[in-house]
């Protein structure tokens, strides 16, 4: 007998990570844009993005969505618990998003919107680490419902995993710009992707250390015996592709450190699920506890099996047609 809240989790896990994976690299491209210099440069880290990044939001809607209707209960605890940071990441997203089309369309305010598209990356970025924080460090549910209060969210914590994947996006960011760019853009992208190396294992090392000490649950998990050595792979894991991220840095194969610094999050994800499994809403409502009824699981899984293989099949036709190097005017 198939578990259908196990397989529609897996299906929300999958979106979310696609969501990380492909949205990420383009918000560090906004957040790391004021660095490059303004022409050539920029024209670059634009044309790069410029085919993919409105189809790569389309795991968001599919993780939003999902999450709504697989597990209702656990949408209606985690957005009001979240509501200030959702509305700033829409927001975020949104103007970014304007900003995208209108700097092409309107030169004359190429400046005007050159900022606008850092600052809606920088926020949607901040305000999704800082969800995840607050998700972590625990949310006050009683009767089934969100019990804290507006700002509940806010913490010492929530604003280290904030600024903590801020710092990765803009290395995804800086590692994908050192495959798909050349000249002054790939040289000055991988300057920036051995500092935000350095950044993001810092950021994930003091995540990883502080979360143990949020609840008994995540220390007995990451620091007692037996679970102790379930969970010890991932930091081995992480040091060890840490070590072949520096030594491939500046080698020919320009798709490997994106891939490794990818590597990296989806350790982080691998992480999040050896704390909070079998919560959805950590130390609080179980995966089981928040699913919908068998019935309706079974109805929407017929549309997930059509929907998934059709976008990753119209997402890896993008990546496929636009897969060289770009320069001012576009991909060759």
């Amino acid at each position: 007998m198939i578990d259908l809240t196990l397989v529609w989790a897996g299906i929300i896990a999958l979106a979310v990570f696609a969501y990380v994976a492909m949205d990420g690299f383009d918000l560090g491209i906004g957040i790391l844009f004021p660095t490059f210099t303004v022409g050539e440069e920029r024209d670059q880290a634009m044309n790069s993005i410029a085919p993919v990044w409105d189809g790569n939001e389309t795991w968001l809607v599919m993780g939003g969505g999902g999450l709504m209707a697989a597990f209702p209960l656990a949408y209606a605890i985690i957005l009001p618990a979240t509501y200030p940071l959702i509305i700033a990441m829409l927001l975020g997203l949104v103007f970014r998003g304007v900003a995208f089309e209108f700097r092409w369309r309107d030169p004359g305010h190429r400046h005007f919107w050159d900022r606008a598209f850092t600052t809606g990356s920088t926020i949607a970025a901040l305000a999704q680490g800082i969800i995840l924080g607050a998700l972590l460090q625990g949310v006050k549910v009683a009767n089934n419902s969100y019990a804290g209060d507006w700002l509940d969210w806010l913490s010492p914590f929530s604003l280290l995993t904030g600024v903590s994947v801020t710092i990765g996006y803009a290395l995804l960011g800086a590692c994908w710009l050192v495959w798909r760019t050349e000249g002054s853009a790939q040289a000055h992208a991988r300057r920036l992707a051995l500092r935000l190396a350095i950044a993001t294992l810092v950021a994930l090392a003091a995540v990883s250390a502080a979360t143990p000490f949020l609840a008994f649950d995540y220390y007995d998990r990451w620091l007692t015996l037996p679970t102790m050595a379930l969970a010890a792979p991932v930091p081995i894991l992480v040091a060890a592709s840490a070590f072949l991220f520096f030594r491939t840095l500046d080698r020919p194969r320009e798709w490997l450190p994106f891939v490794l610094a990818l590597s990296w999050f989806l350790l982080g994800f691998v992480g999040l699920a050896i704390s909070v499994f079998p919560y959805i809403v950590p130390r609080a409502v179980t995966i089981w506890d928040a699913a919908a009824p068998p019935a309706s699981q079974s109805f929407m899984l017929v549309g997930a099996v059509v929907i998934i293989p059709a976008i990753l099949a119209y997402t890896g036709w993008a990546y496929w047609v636009f897969r060289g190097k770009v320069g001012t005017h576009g991909y060759h």
